[in-house]
């Protein structure tokens, strides 16, 4: 699992022990191939009522476009839904366009990089800040909200919360279990380049004598920093 899918799961379960009514539960979705579930499982170990995998041949290596359509026919399968928590983003690819493409999927609201959320009078509040701006925005339900790591701290399981998790339900959908076409999983994006990060320079030490500011600035201005 993403670290910050975890921040997504806390932030569902924080909702829900703040309804307090005992009516709601906590499904965890995934989709991926067998070694997959052990997202879901982790999901459940820190307090997820029930999992659900997607998995088919059909639907590896599905890009942005795929994963959200077979995301959202997943959850129309499950029935009403109040919120679609997800990470911000994978941490593979980091595109954070998933939740966005999902929440147009489904025709919802959709809440952002959220760095803090609350429920009160049937909406959602969350809190963000962009480009040093700091925003509050409002959601009424159902709704699709993508936080961050920011917005909370996941708990760790306790053993009895892992040997509880094994006896939870994991479901397993293929494509055909959520009426998917072949049109539904032909990817509309290609990875034309991928390349590692350029390792980082020799730090250089400049021993002040004097024109350590000329120095400095030299250095800014030969980066383009300047």
């Amino acid at each position: 699992m993403n670290e910050v899918d975890e921040n997504a799961v806390e932030a569902a379960l924080a909702l829900v022990a703040a309804a307090g009514d005992g009516e709601h539960e906590i499904i965890a979705l995934t989709l991926g191939p067998d070694v997959a579930a052990d997202a879901v499982r982790r999901a459940l170990q820190m307090g997820a009522d029930r999992g659900i995998r997607i998995t088919d041949d059909a639907l590896a290596g599905a890009d942005y476009f795929g994963t959200a359509t077979a995301l959202a026919a997943a959850i129309r399968r499950i029935g009403d839904v109040d919120v679609v928590l997800t990470g911000m983003a994978a941490l593979d690819g980091l595109g954070a366009v998933v939740p966005s493409l999902l929440a147009a999927a489904l025709d919802l609201p959709q809440l952002t990089v959220v760095q803090e959320l609350t429920y009160s009078g049937g909406a959602l509040t969350a809190r963000r800040e962009l480009d040093g701006v700091t925003e509050t925005l409002r959601a009424t339900l159902p709704a699709v909200v993508a936080v961050t790591d920011l917005a909370n701290t996941p708990r760790f399981p306790k053993f009895k919360d892992i040997m509880a998790a094994r006896a939870k339900e994991i479901e397993v959908l293929s494509a055909a279990d959520l009426g998917l076409t072949d049109a539904a999983s032909t990817a509309r994006t290609e990875v034309v380049r991928a390349e590692p990060r350029p390792p980082r320079p020799e730090p250089e030490i400049v021993t002040d004598s004097g024109a350590g500011g000329r120095a400095l600035a030299d250095y800014l201005i030969s980066n383009n920093l300047i």
